[in-house]
């Protein structure tokens, strides 16, 4: 006799279905303590913080004929270099600028790996900065992990006080400083110390100095890992004999914790001694031993400290140290590694870089430091003046690009007889642009009806000669 199949049980039911389970796409990241560090590579960093900073808080002050040396006017439109006066029709040197240090980018990366990022790097110099206010108020990693994991205190509360207050004056001078470019850094500081500071002034030098205080003392590493773009594309630069910083696996595994006086053969153990210095050290948190990763900005850090654990513990240097993935596989020595770095790839870009800056010196080197607009009276083509003279009326733009006044002659030819029939000289204080009619005249029957090709030009009278051609149209009525 057939029986009906019993129907499944209700905790049946719920045991066969599929569970489901919530997996998020963000997961928080660990606050990282970086571990101060001392050593050759760390000397190094601190030089280039040093020398970035003087330049950029010290430039701002320097002064050149009698003006602030470099000026970036764009209420005037004139960007001030030292002797170089640039207007916006020479915006050509700032992408010829932008090309080359793009190129530099690219050379310094396929050769050395990421030197700008762990030694120039803004985002670098300024965490430097700030990492080293933190140490001083709140101490060094430990410190700090401790003070943060205890209670509220008027300790800590001190602590954290005073390296804000640090950070956030630092940051308010950073941004004052930024302004100083666009604005005259001595004007800026008596608008400031009067309290009459302009609404754009005041806005860019709050915010400025936000974005200093907050990547530098809050993101820090979140910068480099997440929102720089460098660190997503340098693998296309990067090949086997790029210099980065490698840990030589072969000699520091297996590793593991030993005393100083056992032998690491007899134990079966490499010359890392598992000690994560390398780890605490990091400015961006990553593990050094587990290869090249993207969050690396080859700073060097790693190798400092793992030079002074290996001469502490006796064991030759270079455990960690910067090398070529080559250079590694196949135990090369410096002077190899060296000669690998004359490869096509980097011909290529020196070639290309060389070029541009041999053009770009050249380009400025023949600069005429004059600029002149012709523009025809559109209201009259041409008219009959005395003596049956035609003429016909241009209005010159003449822009001086010198810091002295000159004293341009203006002249004209092309057609048969023809003259200027107005003032041929125009006197331009520094750096003015000023306009003037001038009136051509050509004779009669001299040409035939129709427009006629002519060139005006422009030459300074004083010490040191120049002048533009310009090409213009007058016309004959018919």
């Amino acid at each position: 006799m057939n029986q009906s199949p019993t129907p499944p049980s209700t905790e049946d039911s719920k045991a066969a279905e599929p569970h489901e389970v919530l997996v998020s796409l963000y997961q928080s990241g660990q606050a990282i303590y970086t571990k101060a560090v001392n050593g050759f590579f760390s000397k190094w960093r601190w030089a280039l913080v040093w020398i970035t900073q003087i330049v950029f808080y010290g430039l701002p002050w320097l002064d050149w004929n009698s003006r602030q040396a470099v000026l970036f006017d764009l209420e005037a439109r004139r960007f001030y270099i030292f002797g170089l006066v640039l207007y916006p029709q020479d915006l050509i040197y700032l992408a010829g600028l932008l090309v080359i240090a793009a190129l530099a980018l690219f050379l310094f990366t396929a050769v050395a790996g990421r030197l700008w990022c762990g030694y120039a790097c803004p985002q670098t110099v300024y965490t430097e900065i700030f990492m080293w206010f933190e140490k001083k108020t709140e101490g060094d990693r430990s410190a700090r992990m401790r003070l943060d994991k205890s209670e509220l205190s008027a300790t800590k509360f001190g602590r954290k006080t005073a390296k804000h207050s640090a950070w956030i004056a630092f940051s308010l001078w950073t941004g004052f400083t930024f302004v100083g470019y666009f604005t005259p850094i001595k004007e800026l500081m008596l608008l400031t110390w009067a309290l009459s500071l302009g609404p754009w002034q005041t806005f860019w030098v709050f915010f400025y100095g936000f974005a200093t205080y907050g990547n530098a003392g809050f993101m820090r590493e979140q910068v480099c890992k997440y929102m720089c773009p460098y660190a997503r594309f340098q693998s296309a630069m990067f090949d086997k004999d790029t210099m980065i910083v490698t840990y030589d696996e072969k000699r520091g595994e297996p590793r593991g914790a030993r005393s100083k006086k056992a032998d690491p053969k007899a134990l079966g153990l490499g010359s890392c001694v598992d000690c994560s210095l390398c780890v605490q050290v990091c400015p961006t948190g990553i593990d050094i031993r587990k290869g090249l990763q993207y969050e690396c900005i080859g700073c060097g850090a790693c190798i400092d400290t793992c030079d002074e654990v290996m001469e502490k513990v006796g064991y030759a240097k270079g455990l960690i140290k910067y090398s070529t993935q080559n250079g590694i596989s196949n135990g090369w020595s410096t002077q190899q590694m060296i000669r690998r770095a004359l490869r096509p790839r980097v011909l290529v870009y020196t070639g290309i870089l060389a070029a541009i800056c041999v053009a770009l010196g050249i380009s400025l080197y023949m600069r005429v430091p004059l600029k002149v607009d012709v523009i025809r009276d559109r209201g009259t083509l041409a008219r009959i003046v005395e003596q049956g003279y035609i003429e016909n009326v241009y209005r010159l733009q003449v822009m001086n690009a010198t810091e002295t006044k000159q004293t341009y002659a203006i002249t004209v030819e092309g057609v048969k007889g023809v003259k200027l029939a107005s003032e041929s000289t125009i006197d331009v204080l520094p750096t003015e642009l000023r306009g003037m009619a001038v009136r051509v005249q050509v004779p009669p029957d001299a040409v035939e009806p129709g427009s006629h090709p002519i060139r005006f030009g422009i030459k300074s009278t004083g010490e040191s000669p120049h002048g533009v051609d310009e090409k213009a149209v007058f016309i004959v009525p018919r």
